[in-house]
């Protein structure tokens, strides 16, 4: 045996290095064995499915004095999501400045900025142990690392416990099983179920004996209700945010937010098994602003566009409320709203197939 003071070769060292990572992976798949088996024993049914997406308008950055004021603008917009577990961020062009709605007088910034935007956002929803991997470097993140970390559920640290992980598929392939390897932010790279392309992201589920299967995203709030980020979607117009919706079925509750709209308080959300809401902020001019350049949407009265047309904040002591402010606002009082709408489902049938 060595003593302390004598040096261990290369391949002693090498071997004590291989010991302590197999080590490190055995305890963390014993302690997940043990948060599995207790989650079966709590958790009887998977929760209703629910979702909630904002739609938010780009042009609030064009306003913005330096890349700085308009990064952290980006950061509370997605800190207010992680917060109320927002499923879905549409960055829209209220100004129509792209593709066969633009007008003449508008140039395409506004589209650049909401461009811009969703890069950030999607950068912040992403784990900090993944973000070298599937975002080059880039002005765009020049100030985005002095943000406040989203600290949700799917950012997991080193040695946090979890049955499920997001990673990023490496090119490592096992040559026998044909199978892919995955970092997701442990020691060792796991090997996974299937043989995938190289920088694809993964949520996987992670089994015994260092190995994972890929699942959908969707899947660890379906059966632990935990909240896995938020998915970006840009449209190039207001009515964009309706079309391209990625629920077959689209929208079952839309709610446009607007000084304008009827107080809240006077709002009664009807009650849905499988609801999929839709809660839409305006720019600095409005949702009103938005409709008067979309040319698809033939309604001259915003309002109709939308299922509800609620003020959140009807007794404002400014003169107006920001883009990032409203937000926050409502959030708080629409989720709150929509919670307690939602208590009982008895009289809303037959639950929908997605």
């Amino acid at each position: 045996m060595a003593s302390k003071t004598e040096k261990l070769d290369w391949r002693t060292q090498k071997m004590q290095k291989r010991k302590r990572k197999a080590e490190q992976v055995e305890n963390y798949l014993e302690s997940k064995k043990l948060l599995e088996a207790d989650d079966c024993n709590t958790i009887k049914k998977s929760p209703k499915l629910k979702s909630i997406a904002i739609a938010i308008a780009g042009s609030i950055v064009d306003n913005v004095q330096t890349e700085e004021l308009a990064t952290y603008l980006a950061g509370q917009i997605a800190r207010a999501a992680a917060i109320y577990k927002i499923d879905e961020i549409i960055v829209f062009d209220d100004t129509c400045s792209t593709g066969i709605n633009s007008k003449a007088g508008y140039e395409s910034q506004t589209w650049e900025n909401c461009v811009w935007l969703a890069k950030v956002l999607q950068f912040l929803e992403c784990p900090q142990y993944l973000r070298k991997h599937l975002f080059p470097l880039s002005r765009d993140f020049k100030f985005a690392g002095l943000l406040n970390p989203l600290d949700t559920p799917h950012h997991l640290r080193r040695d946090s416990i979890s049955l499920y992980r997001e990673g990023v598929v490496v090119e490592e392939v096992h040559q026998h099983l044909n199978q892919s390897y995955a970092n997701i932010g442990l020691t060792d790279n796991v090997r996974l179920d299937k043989c995938l392309e190289p920088g694809i992201r993964v949520t996987v589920k992670l089994n015994p004996g260092n190995t994972g299967s890929v699942v959908t995203p969707r899947e660890p709030k379906e059966t632990l209700g935990l909240y896995w980020g938020y998915e970006v979607r840009l449209a190039r117009s207001f009515s964009a945010i309706f079309s391209e919706c990625p629920h077959k079925k689209g929208y079952n509750l839309t709610i446009g937010t607007s000084d304008k709209g009827k107080p809240l308080t006077e709002t009664t959300f009807s009650r849905k098994k499988r609801r999929r809401a839709l809660i839409a902020i305006g720019g600095l001019q409005g949702l009103e602003f938005a409709l008067s350049n979309d040319e698809n949407l033939k309604s001259e009265d915003v309002s109709l566009v939308f299922d509800h047309y609620v003020n959140v904040c009807p007794s404002q002591g400014s003169r107006t409320i920001r883009s990032e402010e409203a937000l926050l606002i409502s959030l708080a009082l629409i989720t709150q709203k929509l919670d307690e709408s939602n208590i009982s489902t008895a009289d809303d049938g037959v639950e929908e197939n997605e």
